[in-house]
């Protein structure tokens, strides 16, 4: 008799330790999977498991309480079998061995508490755990049916359970959800996508296209606009035949209309197509205001998408974009819109040279070059500030208006910046390289180019950047 309930409990932790293996299994496997992935399973193979392994899914609080109330009952049931059975398989040979009864009866059941606690970890809960993780959806299949069963025959324990752990999450003014979240918000999509190009398993320019789109919502009219400083205007005193010249002269198709020159008196933009609705014999005296049309303007806060449906929404392709202060802060066109997404888009007619072009061990780079763009194309990461440009960080740097073949080294992206969740991912390439920028041609009071180079380790700093 003996003999036989010793047996008995040994058989007994064995099928309590694979029970409590099934149920933390179910839990890890449904926590790992995504919604897509069980949908196609569904649709490929359509049988009853699949249909399980949904239902289950679309209620994921209720099994978790579910799994969670068959592991504790499992490994209670296992506790309270295992440490006498184990204890007493353990303690005749140490009596043999000539230990006194008390001590062998305390260490007996010492080690058949460490052993039955271990194999239960073990066994039980590290084991499957890591199946579950590895093989999310196989996993799922195979413990969606005794899940099924346990929680129908529990399920007033289970709803009781999870009704009161519910309650007392809501007195916390969280409101609990019987499903993940399957969504994932940009950051972490681009995130994704990144290590998806890292691994291998997406190509570079594919990469690049769908990181530059998932980011071009976080993007503002500011950051799209062609800058006032860099823009071909017209004067209402011009005519069509003035029109003609201008397009021909820069390569561009639209013109604002302005009143001495100035952008924040804006008539209008006229659009070249509409200088072949007037007779040639005619453009010499017909004012260009009498084509121009009226365009949208918009605020330079207003975010890339909702940038988009405005211009798309716009026969003429074109929004003005206005500062705080009420004034022409830029255009925006089309085209400025595609390129950032599919990156420089150049024709026949575009004169303008690259923003970005490596030059030996550095770049050629233009003073009109956003910071993010910057890092983009160089790898130099510029610490926030009051500067949008390169040409601005120049002038930061500085603190004056810079001159042609003035040096300064870029500060670094202090730690805490390199920290935060919207600094790009990037690997870990040994200490900070120094970059310096030396001015190579200036617009009037604007930094057309910059020449960026990495500084010798040896070279002294230079003391423009601590002066300003």
């Amino acid at each position: 008799m003996e003999v036989f309930l010793l047996v008995a409990g040994l058989v007994g932790f064995v099928a309590l330790t694979l029970g409590t293996a099934l149920f933390v299994a179910a839990e890890f496997s449904l926590t790992a999977l995504e919604r897509s992935t069980i949908a196609a399973d569904v649709a490929a193979r359509g049988d009853r498991r699949s249909r399980l392994v949904q239902r289950a899914h679309s209620t994921l609080s209720f099994q978790l309480s579910g799994a969670q109330l068959g592991i504790t009952i499992t490994t209670l049931i296992t506790g309270y079998i295992a440490e006498p059975v184990l204890a007493r398989i353990i303690k005749p040979p140490m009596t043999a061995l000539g230990v006194s009864e008390s001590v062998a009866s305390g260490t007996s059941l010492a080690l058949a508490l460490i052993i039955a606690t271990s194999l239960s970890m073990v066994l039980g809960e590290l084991i499957p755990k890591n199946l579950a993780i590895a093989k999310a959806l196989a996993v799922a299949r195979a413990t969606a049916g005794p899940m099924t069963v346990f929680s129908a025959v529990f399920r007033w324990a289970i709803n009781g359970l999870n009704g009161t752990a519910n309650w007392i999450v809501r007195r916390f003014g969280i409101e609990p959800t019987d499903e993940l979240a399957s969504a994932r918000s940009p950051q972490e999509l681009v995130s994704l996508v990144r290590n998806s190009a890292r691994r291998g398993a997406m190509d570079e320019q594919t990469a690049t296209l769908v990181d530059r789109s998932l980011r071009f919502g976080e993007l503002t009219a500011e950051d799209l606009m062609t800058p006032r400083v860099t823009i071909d205007t017209l004067d209402r005193a011009d005519t069509v035949r003035d029109l003609v010249i201008a397009s021909s002269r820069t390569g561009h198709s639209r013109f604002p209309v302005v009143v001495d020159g100035d952008l924040d008196d804006l008539v209008g933009v006229v659009h070249i197509k509409q200088a072949f609705m007037i007779p040639p014999e005619l453009q010499a005296t017909t004012p260009v205001t009498s084509i121009a049309r009226a365009v949208p303007r918009v605020p330079a806060s207003l975010d890339g998408d909702a940038l988009m449906e405005r211009i798309r929404a716009d026969g003429m392709e074109l929004c003005v974009v206005i500062d705080e202060y009420g004034g022409t802060a830029g255009i925006v066109t089309t085209e400025d819109l595609i390129e950032e997404i599919l990156g420089d888009v150049t024709d026949e007619h575009d004169y303008e040279r690259a923003d970005v072009a490596v030059d030996g061990n550095g770049y050629m780079c233009s003073g009109l070059l956003r910071i993010d763009e910057l890092y983009d194309a160089t790898g130099y990461h510029a610490p926030d500030g009051p500067y949008d440009t390169l040409g601005g960080l120049v002038m930061y740097c500085l603190g004056r208006i810079p001159e042609v073949n003035d040096v300064v080294d870029l500060p670094h992206r202090s730690p805490v910046s390199e920290g935060d969740d919207d600094s790009p991912e990037t690997p870990d390439t040994g200490p900070e390289v120094t970059w310096r920028a030396t001015v190579t041609h200036m617009d009037g009071r604007r930094v057309d180019v910059v020449a960026l180079r990495p500084a010798p380790a040896d070279a002294p700093r230079q003391p423009e950047a601590l002066d300003g």
